[in-house]
């Protein structure tokens, strides 16, 4: 028969709240103040497991992930400044329900499960004393609230608590900045407040992560500095971007739908296939050994329409069914050689749009070429 266990306050500091109940976690220490929870991680979770739940401590919200998609999305309550939730990897130690609550000013006085409690009718145990847990204070969930534990909305946590096992992963992370790839390939972007004064945000940083989704050229620095005064939280929908792939190998750069055009990166094509590139700034057009089309700068990055591929780099294909844009070469045809020359003429083609000032776009590639 389980015993009931009692968590012992640490420090106000350090313990989120305090409950007794049933619990499979009977040997589990309590927190030590010494230790930093942030550097903390549990034993290690099993190797390919079906649940996850990821909280981001900026956005305050916590996602339950199954087999890597996300299935739900809560708002939830953490630590105040001056008592944050830690940061770091962690599982479920235990699931507890009905738990009871002791009050950590009075260790005396301890409040049954019921509408009194402030632990709600569900706790999950991840570290210490630290939880996930139910609340008689739902207005306070979407706000920096407790003393470290997470805090959700009752009928939230009665879901979160029947889709998850003790075992299950948990991911806590602090970050201002989140973005998204969508089914449908569009990239989206948030930008939360800084909450807990961790995170100062700048247009070159944000430019960095949105380049790693293939993206940053279509979202100018003043858009980004906007969107980090702001720091609403709101979604900023950029473009579709895809996959490359030429002759078999896929390439770094990505194929950007927007506004019903498919930019096509010029310099890494030309790099891939070892075909010198030129470009003229003031016609905005790319010239090959096969021919030329018209071409926009963003960002000091040069794109066409992918309806030119052709015409320019000698390539059919087009969008799988996938998701990725696939293209061949065309059957040999008789070009010049490349000389030694033509990486060299490559990056002066991409210098050359650098220094034209043409800006992010002054003239869109040409859809119906």
């Amino acid at each position: 028969m389980w015993q009931k266990l009692w968590l012992s306050l640490i420090s106000i500091g350090m313990s989120c709240c305090m409950f007794a109940a049933a619990s499979a976690a009977a040997g589990q220490p309590a927190a030590n103040p010494e230790e930093k929870p942030e550097a903390a991680v549990n034993a290690a979770a099993p190797e390919v497991p079906s649940e996850k739940i990821y909280i981001n401590l900026a956005s305050r919200s916590l996602a339950l992930y199954v087999d890597g998609v996300k299935v739900a999305l809560y708002p939830i309550g953490p630590g105040k400044v001056s008592t944050p939730t830690p940061v770091g990897y962690y599982k479920v130690l235990d699931k507890t329900e009905n738990p009871e609550w002791i009050d950590p000013e009075d260790l005396t006085r301890k409040v049954p499960s019921g509408e009194g409690n402030p632990l709600g009718y569900r706790w999950l145990q991840f570290y210490g004393t630290y939880g996930i847990h139910g609340t008689n204070k739902p207005e306070s969930v979407g706000n920096y609230v407790s003393n470290g534990c997470v805090r959700m909305k009752e009928a939230d946590v009665e879901d979160l608590f029947n889709h998850v096992k003790v075992g299950t992963p948990i991911e806590i992370t602090y970050n201002r900045v989140v973005i998204e790839r969508m089914p449908n390939h569009t990239i989206v972007y948030y930008i939360y407040p800084d909450g807990y004064h961790r995170q100062a945000l700048d247009a070159v940083t944000v430019d960095k992560w949105l380049e790693g989704y293939g993206v940053n050229a279509f979202e100018s620095d003043a858009a980004i500095e906007e969107k980090i005064q702001a720091s609403d939280g709101q979604p900023t929908y950029i473009a579709r971007a895809y996959s490359m792939e030429v002759d078999g190998r896929q390439l770094a750069a990505k194929a950007v739908l927007k506004n019903d055009i498919c930019y096509l990166p010029a310099v890494p094509l030309a790099e891939a296939l070892k075909v010198s590139l030129s470009w003229n700034p003031e016609a905005a057009v790319l010239v090959s050994p096969y021919g030329q089309v018209s071409g926009t700068v963003k960002k000091d990055l040069l794109y066409f329409s992918a309806d030119d591929v052709g015409t320019l780099f000698h390539l059919t294909g087009g969008l799988t069914a996938d998701g990725v844009y696939e293209f061949h070469s065309m059957k040999p045809a008789v070009v010049q050689p490349v000389r030694q020359d033509s990486t060299v003429q490559v990056q002066k083609a991409q210098t050359e749009a650098a220094k034209s000032g043409t800006g992010t776009g002054t003239k869109k590639a040409n859809k119906n070429k």
